[in-house]
């Protein structure tokens, strides 16, 4: 099975009236895996899609949603795959590739026919999906953990000690506009993305994952003079607009995926504000 809900644009001066409830219907992805079910949000932000496929006795075929209108999932899109669970196996145009916890997959511009599976199914993969339009094609690649671009940033002093693993950036593997990566917070760390920043040149979606079932996180979002919160729990992600901060603090350490859209390729990219200036 496949299900899909759309999310439409919201103006920063209109998010500045949401209450809590509003909040989160508009930003939150509450429901990202299912059981045997591909679950995808389709966001009119830069036409980014994210989501889950979570294969347990079944094999999941990723399908066209209507928004597409394309014969295919990929006919226009680029795809980007990494696995939070037990060991999977994506088959892409009948290629076969073993993705094992937090490896990832790209899957460029006109790849027909993309399936998804589960090695054990009382362990079984969870592929978290993020796919952007693409102008043209690049070659599938496989990125292990140990392939990924690291950067250790902060202090157990300032508590955001975390190691940032560049997965899908233009520095690892060739795309037309996609990048994710995977930030992992050290033990007595909460904070991620501090100090923070928004970057009027791309839209951006974090996924929370490794977060102890009892645990939750406040992430941060609105404009720096006026923020907001969600409080989020494992497995959730949230869509953050151009003009929206993205950063978070957990009542325990844990990891999360960002995924990004726009206009460039550079990660640095950022409009950077110190932490004094946050209301």
């Amino acid at each position: 099975m496949m299900k899909y809900e759309s999310r439409y644009s919201v103006h920063p001066a209109d998010a500045k009236r949401y209450d809590t409830e509003q909040l989160r219907e508009h930003f939150l992805v509450e429901k990202v895996f299912e059981d045997d079910d591909i679950c995808l949000t389709y966001s009119h932000e830069d036409r980014y899609i994210t989501g889950g496929a979570r294969p347990v006795y079944n094999t999941l075929e990723l399908q066209p949603i209507d928004p597409l209108k394309a014969d295919y999932f990929l006919e226009r899109r680029e795809l980007g795959v990494i696995n939070v669970g037990g060991k999977g196996i994506v088959i892409a145009d009948g290629q076969v590739y073993n993705l094992g916890f937090k490896e990832a997959l790209y899957l460029g511009r006109g790849i027909k026919d993309v399936s998804f599976k589960s090695i054990d199914s009382s362990n079984p993969a969870s592929f978290y999906l993020n796919s952007t339009p693409a102008h043209k094609t690049y070659p599938t690649k496989l990125i292990t953990l140990e392939e990924a671009e690291k950067v250790e940033l902060g202090s157990p002093e300032t508590s955001n000690h975390r190691i940032i693993n560049k997965l899908l950036v233009n520095s690892v593997v060739e795309t037309c506009q996609l990048q994710m990566g995977m930030t992992e917070l050290k033990s007595g760390s909460v904070w991620n993305t501090m100090p923070g920043h928004v970057h009027d040149r791309r839209m951006e979606v974090y996924f929370y994952f490794e977060l102890p079932k009892d645990q939750a996180v406040c992430h941060f979002m609105g404009q720096k003079e006026e923020s907001r919160h969600i409080w989020m729990h494992n497995e959730q992600a949230v869509i953050s607009p151009v003009w929206s901060m993205h950063s978070g603090a957990g009542t325990s350490n844990y990891t999360f995926i960002w995924g990004m859209a726009g206009e460039n390729l550079d990660y640095d990219d950022m409009d950077k504000f110190a932490i004094t200036e946050l209301k």
